[in-house]
């Protein structure tokens, strides 16, 4: 049975920490998609009165660097982290390499940060599996980042 997006986003009954903080690393390539995934992101933690900073990489490889960087330098740790990127299949396998890379890294940093690193990364043949995927017949994938990332917060902290 599928999962509709208003169940992957659903976040009814959810209680986090007053000050819970957030940031969002996005990447600048395939803008046109990140920033339609970042609004939907921005919007779910908005409603939940959720502070967030956006950082911007490159490309997706470079997402799990700017995560672990941030959270080893900032005095101000954040309750997750949300990785949004767009990887669009070409005709080399580069798409392999990065999509392999950064599933590998963001994976390695949710075993070892104390903080939750959600993932929020396209990985499509084309653009219209990009546009399915942001609003359309799959749901937005950016909504439903800031929810999971909402669901370990409140998992993480009710653990504490």
């Amino acid at each position: 049975m599928a999962v509709s997006n208003e169940q992957l986003t659903d976040t009814t009954g959810i209680q986090i920490k007053k000050d819970a903080f957030v940031v969002i690393v996005k990447t600048t390539w395939n803008n046109h998609v990140i920033s339609v995934l970042e609004a939907g992101c921005i919007k779910i933690l908005e409603q939940h009165q959720v502070n967030f900073k956006v950082l911007e990489v490159p490309g997706a490889f470079e997402i799990p660097f700017a995560v672990q960087h941030y959270f080893n330098k900032a005095t101000k740790k954040p309750d997750a982290f949300i990785a949004l990127g767009c990887v669009i299949k070409g005709d080399t396998p580069h798409f392999d390499y990065v999509c392999e890379g950064v599933t590998q890294g963001i994976m390695q940093l949710n075993v070892t940060l104390p903080v939750p690193v959600i993932y929020g990364v396209l990985t499509v043949n084309n653009q219209l599996q990009a546009d399915e995927r942001t609003g359309g017949i799959h749901g937005h994938k950016g909504e439903e980042a800031a929810a999971a990332a909402l669901h370990m917060m409140a998992l993480s902290q009710s653990i504490i």
